[in-house]
């Protein structure tokens, strides 16, 4: 079938994207994060020891199931294309500057959806940040933003990262060389091989229906396409739905999990994300399908993203969610401190320099 045949198929495919992080949710991933590119690359490099957040150190299957999924998706339908040479340092910063903005808000475009869908109002704020990024970022197409093309290049290449990455999943597996959390969000997940599964099918059902939360502001804005932003819909009703019938929607800024009602970062961490998102071709999400898919420039934007991931936690830029006062703690704001407030509005700049400057204009 095709799924992109009409926009009935579209909303299906977004609602079954939608069943699977419902699944993933109920079978033990965090609350409101039952999947999140953002902190499972996160999450992964804690275990891979890139980092030393206690908290947030698992080797996330289903970050192996998505690039994996599209991968094989992509070689059965004769659409995996090994390609490179697009600009690959924009790129690795792009995807640095994508998580920098994620973790001070606490997730990618996904895991907004997700929130958004369970009445986190900070979510709400953290659209409109990601949407005007995405404007912002269209207004440099328009002025002639380009990456360059990419090359053909040998077929194994394209294979690299999804055949790396089961090689660490099945490392982190059979030997004692990962960190596991014992505690935090790392600790809390679905068993390994639903994980896996569900991975598997959103990858390649991402990349059948070309799913990307940037994409589909983008093309409402340049040609008043609405495909893409079905398949969102479909998503956030199901995670709507599934929400409301597991009692955990809950309309409200606080009391939300592993989240913060610093409304400034939350607005601006996505607004970055957006706007970097739209330069590199694609949300978090759409990076690991296309680099899946062969694209060796993908695979770039993952590594910034597993490299922004370090830096977050080793430096102090990643946001921090807000908590109650116990008998044991006082009362924590939550947000990104100092480092990573700098960080954010460092990461705009960059942006800017990188889509606006007329050197990044190609013939």
């Amino acid at each position: 079938m095709n799924v992109t045949a009409n926009k009935k198929t579209l909303a299906a495919s977004g609602a079954v994207l939608g069943v699977i992080a419902a699944l993933l949710a109920f079978m033990g991933n965090p609350k409101n994060m039952a999947m999140c590119i953002a902190c499972f690359v996160r999450d992964s490099a804690g275990a891979m020891k890139l980092h030393t957040a206690a908290v947030v150190q698992y080797m996330r299957p289903e970050i192996v199931g998505i690039v994996c999924g599209a991968f094989l998706i992509a070689v059965f339908t004769k659409e995996y294309r090994s390609t490179a040479g697009s600009s690959p340092m924009i790129r690795f910063i792009l995807g640095v500057i994508m998580m920098i903005g994620s973790l001070a808000f606490l997730g990618c475009p996904l895991r907004m959806i997700i929130r958004m869908s369970a009445g986190d109002l900070n979510a709400y704020v953290g659209f409109v940040g990601f949407a005007l990024g995405v404007f912002t970022g269209t207004i440099a197409l328009r002025k002639g933003f380009s990456l360059g093309r990419s090359y053909t290049i040998d077929k194994a290449s394209g294979a690299v990262l999804p055949i790396a990455l089961v090689i660490l999943l099945i490392l982190s597996v059979t030997t004692s060389l990962f960190a596991f959390s014992e505690k935090g969000p790392g600790s809390m997940h679905a068993p390994l091989l639903i994980s896996l599964i569900g991975g598997l099918i959103f990858g390649a059902l991402a990349q059948k229906c070309r799913t990307c939360f940037a994409g589909s502001i983008r093309d409402v804005i340049l040609m008043k396409n609405y495909d893409l932003i079905t398949i969102i819909g479909g998503f956030f009703v199901v995670m709507l739905i599934y929400n409301l019938v597991s009692g955990g929607f809950k309309l409200s800024f606080d009391g939300q999990p592993v989240a913060h009602a610093k409304h400034i970062w939350n607005f601006l961490g996505l607004y970055a994300v957006g706007f970097a998102a739209v330069l590199a071709g694609g949300c978090p999400l759409r990076q690991l399908v296309l680099a899946g898919q062969g694209s060796s420039d993908s695979a770039v934007t993952f590594l910034g993203l597993l490299v922004g991931a370090a830096c977050c936690h080793n430096f102090g830029l990643a946001g921090v969610a807000a908590a109650a006062a116990t008998a044991d703690s006082p009362a924590v704001a939550g947000g990104p401190g100092i480092n990573g407030q700098v960080a954010v509005i460092a990461c705009i700049i960059i942006l800017f320099l990188i889509g606006f400057s007329p050197k990044s204009k190609k013939a």
